[in-house]
C-alpha cells in the first residue's frame, strides 16, 4: 500500500475549507422572502358564519347535546344516537331550530349501551343574497 504525501493531505482540506465557503457565500445571495405578503383579491365566497356549536354529553344510556348559536343566522340541528346492541334501536330526533344567539338542548336514548351520538346542522333559513359591487348596473327583472 502506498502512503498519501502530507502535502495532499492540506491541499484537500483547503480545497474543502474553500467549495464550502462558496456554497456559503451562494447560500447568502439568495433573496430573503419578502415580510409582506403580496395584496391578493378578496375571495369571492368566503367562509360562511353559520352553525352552532354543540357538545354531547352521553350518561349511561341518555345523551344529551348542548348547543349555542352564536350566529346571526337559524341552525336546524338534528341529534343522531347509534346504539351499541344489534337489536336496539337507533335514532334521530325531529329537527330544533336555534335562533341567533339562543340555546337549546336535544335527548335521546337507547336502551341500553350508546355507541356514537353526533348532531348534524342545517341551515332554516336562505343565505342573504350578496351585496352588488360598487359601480355594476342594476338588475332588473323579468
Amino acid at each position: 500500500m502506498r502512503a498519501i504525501p502530507q502535502g495532499f493531505g492540506a491541499i484537500a482540506a483547503v480545497a474543502v475549507l474553500i467549495t464550502g465557503t462558496a456554497v456559503a457565500a451562494e447560500l447568502r445571495t439568495v433573496p430573503a422572502p419578502a415580510d409582506e405578503l403580496p395584496a391578493a383579491a378578496p375571495a369571492a365566497e368566503g367562509p360562511e358564519n353559520f352553525g352552532a356549536s354543540c357538545r354531547t354529553d352521553v350518561e349511561g344510556s341518555r345523551v344529551t347535546a348542548h348547543c349555542s348559536n352564536p350566529y346571526p343566522r337559524t341552525d336546524r340541528i338534528r341529534l343522531h344516537v347509534e346504539c351499541d346492541r344489534w337489536w336496539d334501536v337507533d335514532s334521530d330526533s325531529a329537527p330544533v331550530e336555534v335562533g341567533p344567539a339562543d340555546y337549546v338542548q336535544v335527548t335521546g336514548r337507547c336502551w341500553k349501551e350508546v355507541r356514537s351520538a353526533w348532531i348534524t346542522h342545517q341551515p332554516a333559513d336562505p343565505a342573504p343574497a350578496p351585496a352588488p359591487a360598487p359601480g355594476s348596473p342594476p338588475v332588473r327583472g323579468s
